[in-house]
Formats: C-alpha cells, sequence, structure tokens
C-alpha cells in the first residue's frame, strides 16, 4: 500500500450533516490511504449489500446509489487493498453477477469487529453522549471561572 494510512473516527449526523440532530450521533470508522477513503461505512455496506444481491445493480437500486458510483466506490478499494474485494461475470443468456471475494468478506468482517469494539470503548461511549446533547459547549463548559477572585 502506498502512502499514509490514517484511522479516522467521525461522528455521523444523518446525511445531509447539519446541526439539526436528524438521528442519534454514532461512531463511523474510515481508513485513508493516501487522500482517498479507501474503506469506510458506505463501502462496506455496499459490499455487504452486493453479497447479498449477487448483484451490483440490485445492491444500487437497493441503497439508492448510482452503478457509476458503485464502481467507484469498488475501484477505490481495490486500489489501496492488496487483492480485489469483487469478481463479476457478464450478463447475457447466462445471467451476469458479483461475487464478493474472500478477501472483500475478510474485510467486512474485520471491519465490523473494530467498528464494534471502538464503539463499545467507554470513550467512544462519551464522546457520543458529548454530541448527543442539545449543545454540548453549555454542559460541558470547563472554563475555569474567577469564583476565587470574587470572595
Amino acid at each position: 500500500m502506498h502512502g499514509t494510512i490514517h484511522a479516522i473516527l467521525a461522528t455521523a449526523l444523518g446525511a445531509p450533516m447539519s446541526r439539526a440532530f436528524s438521528s442519534p450521533p454514532r461512531l463511523q470508522l474510515r481508513l485513508a490511504v493516501a487522500g482517498d477513503v479507501a474503506v469506510g461505512p458506505g463501502k462496506i455496506a455496499l459490499l455487504e449489500a452486493i453479497e447479498r444481491h449477487g448483484s451490483i445493480a440490485a445492491a444500487c437500486r437497493e441503497m439508492g446509489l448510482s452503478y457509476k458510483k458503485a464502481w467507484r466506490l469498488i475501484e477505490t478499494m481495490n486500489r489501496h487493498l492488496e487483492r480485489p474485494v469483487l469478481e463479476t461475470r457478464a450478463g447475457g443468456s447466462q445471467r451476469g453477477g458479483a461475487v464478493v471475494t474472500s478477501s472483500g468478506q475478510v474485510l467486512v468482517a474485520r471491519y465490523r469487529a473494530l467498528t464494534q469494539a471502538v464503539a463499545a470503548l467507554p470513550e467512544a461511549e462519551q464522546l457520543v453522549a458529548l454530541m448527543a446533547l442539545p449543545d454540548a459547549t453549555d454542559a460541558t463548559d470547563d472554563t475555569p471561572t474567577d469564583d476565587a477572585s470574587s470572595t
């Protein structure tokens, strides 16, 4: 793999991101390589949908994703991983399809395990709890006060 690998934890507040909390915050794990998000929740969800349907097109319909966008996500993963995550078969009378490779299945399993492990950490729960507050800055203001000077 080329480039520096960074693990990025971010809160997801639903799409689109806004200050209004439309869904509860949750942690998301992304693996960034050379400026690309090589692995993240959307790419993992795409692999899981392809696994369920045996078809990129069907996975796209389920996810509301364009076929072209799905291929860009797959190509990004493949560019940064040692082995391809997907095998495809041409269509026609034999009916084409897509199969998540064993490498892709391992990637999904490890990503899900790591995401669960990180989410279970007390620090992760504390961070999410801060995000869940209507105005986290007021509730957790740790700035020292000048109470001592007033006495």
